[in-house]
């Protein structure tokens, strides 16, 4: 099979010197171009055509996330991976946002890196371990605010109550309000949270991480 062939864009030559040295040892890969910032890597982009391009983000002149973006303009298709000492949620949202294929962390072992760049290859998206963590704490927050944020005060008084087996009733004299008016909040909790009766929407409250 013919090799990959990589761009490497590291503003640090000593590191930048190395990892070609170690892409080209791995037998998998070729780099058939490097550059020390995304300014001046755009020109060798296009020259090369690289299968793959491993990108640092914070460089002078034109950091990782505007190369990445500036490749984007004329090459849709292009995989980059961005290999960077960050592991800053803003960092990795911007990355993702901009369209990275992968987001590897520097100190990964070298068979992490290696799998990566195959991978991504195949047409798959790849994270650190670390960062995929984090994405999935970010994605349970977003999800665990967001429901907290389409029920009132109340609806939360009542969902909490409806988690604890009480019925109507016992709900309403905890809460000194009308029956009536209770099961009118049970039924905005569950058209809120897309339910079809009071245990779905208990359980559903539950997988939102708000009760």
């Amino acid at each position: 099979m013919p090799k990959i062939r990589l761009a490497v864009v590291d503003d640090h030559a000593l590191f930048r010197r190395g990892l070609v040295s170690l892409l080209s040892d791995m037998g998998d890969f070729t780099v058939c171009a490097e550059a020390g910032n995304g300014k001046d890597a755009l020109p060798l982009i296009e020259e090369f055509n690289p299968d793959i391009i491993l990108m640092d983000l914070n460089m002078p002149v034109m950091d990782g996330v505007q190369a990445l973006e500036a490749v984007r303009k004329t090459r849709k298709d292009q995989k980059v991976i961005i290999l960077t000492i960050s592991q800053n949620d803003d960092d990795l949202v911007r990355a993702i946002s901009a369209g990275a294929n992968g987001y590897i962390l520097k100190n990964a072992e070298p068979e992490e890196l290696h799998n990566t760049i195959i991978e991504v290859m195949k047409g798959y998206s790849i994270l650190s371990p670390e960062m995929t963590e984090k994405v999935f704490a970010s994605l349970r927050s977003a999800r665990q605010s967001r429901g907290q944020t389409i029920l009132s005060d109340r609806e939360m008084e009542v969902l909490n109550f409806m988690a604890k087996g009480l019925s109507t009733r016992q709900i309403a004299d905890s809460l000194f309000i009308s029956e009536n008016t209770v099961k009118t909040h049970i039924r905005h909790i569950m058209e809120k949270l897309d339910a079809n009766n009071r245990a779905q929407a208990v359980e559903k409250a539950r997988e939102l991480g708000i009760i």
